[in-house]
């Protein structure tokens, strides 16, 4: 379901970190970008989009401000990001250190 960031962005306070970082599927890497908010761990499929916006000035779009400069310049260039699963409430989230292989 098509939900808007604007509510879950409205305050900066809520987001605490975001960063790329790629996902080991069961055969493949995927990019994706990670929302750590207060209470919950978003993460989204990085989308490029292929088209170029025909004479429309991308650098106009309104962008929220907390986020990083990567990723408004991103969005700017007609990128987004999909939701890949439901958030995950930070107190049902273990974090674990797995060594390399």
């Amino acid at each position: 379901r098509e939900n808007s960031s604007e509510n879950i962005l409205s305050s900066a306070n809520r987001l605490l970190h975001e960063g790329k970082l790629m996902l080991a599927e069961s055969t493949r890497l995927l990019d994706v970008y990670l929302f750590l908010f207060d209470d919950f761990l978003l993460i989204t499929k990085i989308k490029r989009n292929k088209k170029k916006y025909g004479g429309s000035d991308t650098s106009l779009i309104p962008v929220c401000p907390s986020l990083t400069p990567e990723l408004q310049s991103f969005i700017r260039e007609g990128g987004f990001c999909t939701v890949l699963d439901q958030p995950i409430p930070l107190d049902r989230l273990t974090l674990k250190n797995v060594e390399a292989v």
